[in-house]
């Protein structure tokens, strides 16, 4: 494996396009904004910068990781003569079949497919492509050039071969491959995001407040951030997709999302990326500001 494409130039898709082209891989990166590839690029040159500075790496594997990096702002030719391609686009369900059913007619028979999806079916995606046995999950942890986990998700079709060879690469990335199987949500947000949904509820029910909340649980579960703050962090919008693609996948009103964080995305309040979600970002990035909705 020489060349990875990379779909998306968001936080999780330049995440891995600094991973794989670190480590010596080819990158196309592609993205149909180039706006949005500008900053991804800008973002991994900061990212290269801090490692330098931290002597976690020298300027020369900088520059080299960004030379193994050419962008792309159509799908055509960001994929042509690609070995791998992990898409990672927005967390939607028909924009990924739609995708995968470009890439099916665009790649070659031999390319390996893989999702950045955390919570999609990789069998229902696969079923819109020819070779359902190339189609893979390949869930990146964010942010991803500092994460170690990498959860591998084989569809009801994906062969051993395609498993084994995401499982080797993610190694090759110095990342811990863990294989997990198909249902909604796998592993890692089977469990978590119940666990924010729970604490939006115990704000919601007034039991504390946000940062008594998170307080709680830094202080008496040793997690390094709160899970009001981690919400933020992730988006509450994708946390809210995932919710309902629990909920939806497995009819279980233990999955049902809170109203509370219902409305806060039908109100553009989505943390860190709108500047306001729990916590207001408009004046720190360091959460500093609880929402003044949540002073009340």
């Amino acid at each position: 494996m020489k060349t990875i494409a990379v779909i998306g130039a968001g936080t999780m898709g330049n995440g891995i396009a600094h991973v794989c082209a670190q480590n010596g891989f080819r990158v196309n990166l592609i993205d149909n904004n180039k706006e949005n590839l500008s900053k991804g690029l800008i973002t991994i040159g900061n990212n290269l910068d801090r490692m330098v500075s931290k002597e976690q790496l020298k300027p020369l594997d900088k520059t080299r990781t960004l030379q193994n990096i050419v962008t792309f702002n159509t799908l055509e030719n960001g994929v042509k003569h690609v070995d791998l391609v992990i898409e990672a686009a927005t967390e939607n369900l028909e924009l990924k079949l739609s995708l995968f059913k470009a890439l099916d007619a665009l790649c070659t028979p031999s390319t390996l497919l893989a999702t950045n999806t955390s919570s999609i079916s990789i069998t229902q995606i696969a079923a819109v492509t020819t070779k359902p046995e190339n189609v893979i999950g390949m869930h990146f942890m964010n942010p991803v050039p500092l994460m170690p986990l990498v959860e591998v998700i084989k569809g009801y079709n994906t062969s051993n071969t395609t498993a084994n060879t995401v499982t080797a690469l993610a190694k090759t990335l110095k990342k811990t491959p863990v294989q997990v199987n198909d249902y909604p949500g796998f592993v890692a947000n089977r469990i978590l995001m119940p666990m924010l949904n729970e604490a939006i509820e115990t704000l919601y029910n007034k039991v504390a407040g946000v940062k008594a909340i998170d307080a709680v649980m830094k202080l008496g579960m040793a997690h390094p951030m709160g899970p009001l703050q981690l919400a933020d962090f992730i988006g509450l919008d994708v946390c809210l997709s995932i919710l309902e693609v629990l909920y939806n996948g497995f009819k279980n009103p233990k999955y049902a999302p809170c109203p509370l964080l219902v409305n806060m995305v039908n109100a553009g309040k989505l943390g860190v990326k709108s500047g306001e979600g729990f916590y207001d970002y408009n004046h720190s990035k360091k959460a500093e500001f609880v929402s003044k909705q949540f002073l009340k």
